[in-house]
């Protein structure tokens, strides 16, 4: 992912002292401080004086006192010997631990991040720098220990840098490497608390009546929107402007509380917003960074860093109130950090960067949105950073218009024939460019095939699949977390971090064609993204049930989320999913899926008797569990789970009663995630939170995630699309749009004029040179097929998948407006509507807007009171037909044409055109005229089975029966084991009785 560069500064390092303090409760040195202190200062005396003393009048010079010969392999070996080896050994350990305390006692006293590691000494270091600490923390110097001493519970880059990075380069459910990690953070986080608490007071009193000088100098910085994939975090601004990132906590203590422009607060340190205003520390450099007053910016940002400026001793009181920071916080290594890799930003499953997973930086502009349930810059940055959840979502959205469209074809739906559907508006519009650009199809394919792949092999093997718990979803890697070491995988699977963990390369991944095995674990839901790493829950195979606390709103917004993906998703066949307590409406994203129950008492009585029936089948099946089953003949006619999401508080009775059914449920396939207000249900196997701030917390798991959240008005628009969708909805909705119609006039010669069906071509326009040709066509024929406009983002997410910084597609779209050109009234023909959506002009049309307006015009304008003028629009219409789509596209670009129902339109327009045509002829018994129309659209639709009819009766009306007969016979051939559609082969029985006489002899 590009990553956004800052030109530095080339003034002075230093600035002026920022008078800005920050009060906190100082927590004075008591009693047991000054003895660890005099404790430390005597361990220091003894290990740094008293060793090397001792060892030199107790033992003296260890080392030969001449150049080594070969008679010394020829001498005796003494007591002396060993004694003096040892001897050196202790002088090795002695210099190894002076230097570990030099290089703490400096970092301690410069007060500039975290020491530097010497090689080999961990467990040495950190006794060197927890002595130092209690040693220098009572000391006149106290205050110069941050932020150095206060990073301790931060980075721990000396003691557990490798076990905490191993945690999180493949994190884990239980995973001993968090739990040490954890640990010896909590165990330094007191020190580091008061360390940083004594810093603070001593701040205070130095900047204390200086804040009446604070515009004169103070820096800022105004939080940047997103670039392409890429949102601003306190970690990077830190970074950038401070030259170390572990220094965000002086940013966020620095604006903690404080009214932004926007009226709301900063906090946490893991949320900002863009627009947001940060006041930074004196030594902040960079280009980004504003003075006041400054002219370099607008007079309304000025005038909101003046505003915010004066809140600065009005947010005192808020800060006290709230405390210090969390310094028990072990913030990433560097090359663990998100963002770091260089990778291109499109968050997926398998490795398409992570642009908006949400991930653990500080300030993480998807995590605001998804708390806001609002839209950052136009768009919910919670599907945004949900590439999963929006891939289902689109998918299924897809197939739910392709279904209205044929029905509307096939006369189930009237009145629909040529025509749009609805054109979302208001907050649906806004969630469906999410959705475009937050999807990763390519991903839930990769992690399809991925299973799947596995099922086989294990299959091939005779094995059977393990239990699975969760999934990890990391730098372009899957990991499979069991419950049980389940031996060596199958090729290319490899053993993960230990024997519970399975883990496939992306490399590996895209070599798995699809294979026919059931989906294997349908129950893998994302439940959010920690660091780089996207977790996937089994449900299915929880043993028990799953809690989640938290406020109400929150944790529907959770449950929202998990419906819609487990409902939408790609790597599962069947299921069923019980809503109870909440979700009524979220049946339109799949009926044949979701089901909601009223209540409790009918959940229980609706799964005893389910449970009942799993136990029955799978002992009369022969079958351990489930996963058994998956793998045997039948496969794929049985085992489909059944996850129920329990919203609603259950009272304690209930409680116990769900556990019970759910003791053996991950047997059965039968996953429960059941929502409590207390955080204490009874018999709950894994408890969960969701915080207010968007965290998913599991102490006892190890985990600690940005939740991936559906909040309420996301979840109202999602349903709005598909519910727009449905052909059989309330005749009273939304009406369909009308196509967008050009003047088909000599006088309505555009002046620029791209030929979409069939090989792409472009009259009016000089060809662009260099490499960015291509790029500029595709950025044309999306706009073609989208004249209501396309948001800046999915023009950027459709031409660059991987990700890409606004400044390049910014500058795209200045070049493909300068390409177009403009009308001779100056006007662009790429313009910008009210919501900032990019839309062309009147004057650049496609040849399918000409297509369209034809047949409108044929049908519906002045064709229906003239015979002869519906006949030639109908020709001249089918004339423009050259062939599918796009017909010449690279197999590499326009991969968006896969989120478009267009596929589904064009062949459907094409026929609707040809039937109209035959009907025109028929009418005057010109029958070759009409097959000749018939057999012009079956070129681009050659699966519509209208056209086939028409075509049958065109040819009867030929009075020649052996065309028919060979009319039969060449559906008979295309049609091959499947067999003619019932409605085809009455057709036939009614023009050709004899045709299955001749179809049995030509078999």
């Amino acid at each position: 992912m590009a990553r956004r560069s800052t030109s530095s500064s080339t003034g002075s390092p230093t600035g002026p002292r920022n008078r800005t303090p920050q009060p906190v409760r100082v927590r004075r040195r008591t009693f047991g401080d000054f003895v660890k202190a005099f404790l430390a200062f005597i361990a220091l005396l003894v290990l740094v004086v008293g060793v090397p003393g001792a060892l030199a009048l107790t033992v003296g010079w260890p080392l030969p006192s001449g150049a080594p010969t070969l008679d010394w392999l020829r001498q005796e070996i003494t007591v002396q010997t060993f004694l003096n080896v040892l001897t050196v050994i202790v002088w090795l350990a002695w210099a190894q631990f002076t230097a570990c305390v030099l290089v703490e006692a400096k970092a301690a006293l410069s007060g500039v991040g975290l020491a530097g590691r010497v090689p080999g000494a961990g467990p040495s270091q950190l006794l060197a720098r927890q002595l130092v600490a209690a040693l220098l923390l009572v000391g006149a110097t106290a205050a110069s220990l941050t932020p150095g001493l206060s990073q301790l519970g931060q980075g721990l880059e000396g003691n557990n840098k490798g076990t905490v990075a191993a945690a999180q380069q493949t994190p884990g459910l239980f995973a001993q490497q968090q739990e040490q990690a954890s640990g010896t953070a909590a165990a330094l986080a007191e020190q580091a608390a008061q360390a940083a608490q004594a810093a603070q007071a001593a701040a205070h009193a130095d900047a204390g009546g200086a804040s009446a000088a604070r515009d004169g100098g103070t820096k800022y910085y105004r939080i940047q929107p997103p670039e392409g994939r890429h949102h601003d975090s306190l970690w990077e601004i830190a970074q950038r402007h401070l030259g170390d990132g572990r220094r965000y906590k002086e940013i966020y203590e620095l604006n903690k509380d404080r009214v932004q422009p926007d009226g709301s607060r900063l906090s946490e340190a893991s949320l900002i917003r863009p627009g947001w205003i940060m006041e930074m520390p004196a030594d902040a450099r960079g280009g980004e960074l504003v003075e006041m007053p400054d002219a370099q910016v607008s007079p309304d940002v000025q005038q909101q860093i003046h505003d915010y400026a004066k809140s600065g001793d009005q947010g005192q009181d808020h800060a006290e109130e709230g405390g210090g920071t969390d310094a028990s916080h072990v913030a990433l290594p560097e090359q663990q950090r998100p963002g770091t890799d260089g990778g291109a930003g499109h968050g997926d499953a398998h490795g398409r960067g992570q642009q908006h997973e949400g991930t653990a930086q500080p300030g993480s502009g998807s995590e605001a949105g998804s708390k806001a349930g609002g839209h950052a810059f136009g768009l919910p940055e919670a599907l945004i950073g949900a590439p999963l959840l929006a891939a289902g979502l689109l998918g299924a959205l897809g197939r739910r218009r392709r279904q209205a469209l044929w029905q509307s074809a096939l006369g189930a739906v009237g009145g629909r024939r040529g025509m749009e559907p609805p054109t979302p508006t208001g907050d649906a519009q806004d969630v469906q460019d999410a959705l475009l650009v937050g999807a990763d199809p390519e991903g839930v394919r990769l992690l399809d095939r991925s299973l799947r792949g596995l099922a086989a092999g294990l299959a091939a093997e005779s094995r059977a699949l393990p239990v699975v718990y969760a999934a990890w979803l990391s730098n372009g890697d899957l990991h499979l977390q069991l419950a049980q070491p389940a031996g060596k995988p199958p090729v290319p699977w490899q053993l993960g971090q230990d024997q519970t963990f399975w883990m496939l390369a992306r490399a590996d991944a895209e070599r798995y064609e699809d294979v026919d095995t059931a989906a294997p674990y349908p129950g893998l839901v994302s439940l959010g993204t920690m660091d780089d790493s996207r977790l996937l829950l089994n449900l299915e195979a929880v043993p028990g049930l799953v809690s989640l606390s938290g406020r109400e709103a929150d944790r529907a917004a959770v449950f929202a989320s998990v419906a819609a993906e487990l409902a939408t998703n790609g790597w599962s066949d069947r299921m069923t999913i019980t809503l109870v307590g909440f979700g009524a409406d979220l049946t339109p994203l799949a009926p044949n899926r979701l089901r909601h129950l009223d209540g409790i008492e009918a959940l229980i009585e609706t799964m005893e008797a389910e449970t009942r029936q799993r136990r029955g089948a799978l002992g009369a099946a022969g079958h351990d569990s489930v996963l058994t089953g998956r793998t045997g003949p039948a496969q794929h006619t049985r085992w489909a789970p059944h996850l129920v999401l329990l919203a609603a508080q259950p009272s304690a009775e209930d409680a116990l009663r769900l556990a019970e059914l759910a003791a053996d449920a991950g047997r059965l396939g039968i996953g429960y995630l059941v929502g409590t207000e207390t955080g204490e249900l009874p018999g709950a196997a894994w408890e969960m939170e969701i915080t207010t701030e968007g965290r998913l917390l599991a102490p006892l798991l190890g985990l600690e995630l940005d939740a991936q959240l559906l909040p309420a008005v996301q979840q109202r628009a999602v349903v709005e699309l598909f519910a727009d969708a449905d052909p059989e909805r309330d005749p009273d909705g939304p009406v369909n749009a009308p196509p967008f119609l050009v003047d088909i006039s000599e006088q309505g010669r555009p002046a620029v004029y791209a030929r979409l069906v069939g090989p792409y071509e472009i009259i009016g326009l000089d060809t662009p040179d260099g490499e960015r040709s291509a790029l500029l066509h595709e950025a044309l024929a999306l706009l073609l097929l989208h004249r209501e406009g396309v948001h800046p983002r999915v023009l950027a997410s459709a031409l660059w998948p991987r990700g890409v910084t606004e400044d390049v597609r910014d500058a795209l779209v200045d070049r493909l407006r300068g390409w177009l050109g403009s009308d001779p009234d100056g006007t662009a023909r790429l313009g910008t509507d009210e919501s900032g959506r990019l839309t062309l002009a009147k004057s650049v049309v496609s040849d399918l807007d000409v297509l369209r307006s034809l047949y409108h015009e044929a049908t519906q304008g002045k064709g229906v009171d003239s015979r002869a003028v519906r006949g030639r629009l109908l020709t001249d219409a089918l004339v423009l037909v050259r062939g599918p789509l796009l017909a010449d596209r690279p197999e590499d670009r326009y991969r968006w044409l896969t989120h478009e129902i267009i596929d589904a339109q064009l062949p459907l327009l094409v026929a609707d055109i040809g039937l109209a045509l035959s009907a025109f002829h028929l009418e005057k018994d010109r029958a070759e005229k009409a097959i000749e129309a018939l057999d012009a659209a079956l070129r681009t639709a050659p699966s519509d089975e209208r056209l086939w009819h028409e075509l049958l009766r065109a040819t009867h009306a030929t009075g020649e029966p052996a065309r028919i007969r060979a009319r039969a016979a060449d559906l008979l051939a295309r049609s091959g084991a499947r067999g003619l559609p019932p409605r085809t082969e009455a057709l036939l029985d009614e023009l050709l009785p004899s045709w299955r006489d001749g179809a049995a002899a030509a078999g």
